[in-house]
């Protein structure tokens, strides 16, 4: 017998940076739902490399990166996507 399990979608990297940073797109409402075990979402280790570049390089106080690698560690495993 087959386990259920909810409908899958890979993002690519413009997708997922579209879910992290715009609530209003439609990607963010499939993170929303993918939180609520709605649906899995997939994504490959060098969009998170692009999201991390994205946030290291614009998110700064002082000149300084605000998130360090253990902030980004807990980040990428609290996020509901599956890294392939």
């Amino acid at each position: 017998m087959m386990a259920w399990r909810p409908p899958g979608y890979l993002l690519t990297t413009q997708q997922l940076v579209r879910a992290l940073f715009d609530d209003s797109t439609d990607e963010s409402k499939l993170l929303t739902a993918a939180a609520a075990g709605k649906v899995e979402l997939f994504a490959l280790n060098k969009s998170w490399n692009a999201v991390l570049w994205l946030i290291v390089n614009t998110l700064k106080e002082d000149g300084k990166p605000i998130y360090s690698g253990d902030n980004l560690g807990t980040l990428r495993s609290c996020l509901p996507i599956e890294w392939r």
